[in-house]
């Protein structure tokens, strides 16, 4: 079993920033994918931004330009920056870890920390 912990969310005033992160409890050395995704109240959980072992990255359109996602490997640590933050990026923000299988992919989440932007 893999947990994934996740720390850095609070309360911002708009344009403001926020660094967040999340350890995994062991260490990957194969092809994996690490994320974050975002649940608004009331809404679908959506994409933020992806980044695979080789450092390939994907960021969902609302986020692009604004919020950027990287790695450690050293420390099993995935971070997300949230730069000009607006109250439409108010929502709960899940670390996500994808783990190819035999039947597909794996995932893991982790327990969501609270972002809210707000003047």
């Amino acid at each position: 079993q893999v947990q994934l912990v996740e720390s850095g969310g609070g309360l911002v005033q708009p344009g403001g920033s926020l660094r967040l992160s999340c350890t995994t409890s062991r260490m990957f050395s194969s092809l994996n994918v690490m994320g974050w995704y975002r649940q608004a109240p009331g809404k679908q959980r959506e994409l933020v931004a992806t980044i695979t072992d080789s450092d390939r990255t994907d960021y969902g359109d609302s986020v692009k330009g604004r919020f950027s996602i990287s790695r450690d490997n050293v420390k099993n640590t995935v971070y997300l920056q949230l730069n000009s933050l607006k109250p439409a990026d108010t929502a709960v923000y899940y670390c996500n870890l994808r783990l190819p299988s035999t039947t597909g992919w794996i995932q893991y989440w982790g327990q969501g920390t609270q972002v809210t932007v707000s003047s």
